[in-house]
């Protein structure tokens, strides 16, 4: 699967990423906030399910639950 990267700065330099799949808007819960591009057409390995660059677990899990993909909160770099 190919995802779509923002990213949003937090307190203390640090930053959230959500990824959500290709060429799909931001849902709608997540809009609120000041997401900004990263990265497009990033490739999501189906076998390893990681986007360790930007610390988020298990992107196709969430994916599916949700439709889209966020930084766990202990993750913010």
């Amino acid at each position: 699967m190919r995802v779509d990267i923002y990213c949003r700065d937090e307190a203390q330099g640090k930053h959230s990423y959500l990824a959500v799949p290709e060429g799909k808007p931001i849902p709608q819960e997540a809009t609120s906030t000041d997401w900004h591009p990263e990265a497009q057409h990033v490739e999501v390995d189906d076998d390893h399910d990681d986007l360790s660059k930007y610390h988020i677990e298990q992107p196709l899990a969430q994916i599916g639950a949700k439709g889209y993909a966020i930084t766990g909160v202990s993750a913010q770099f």
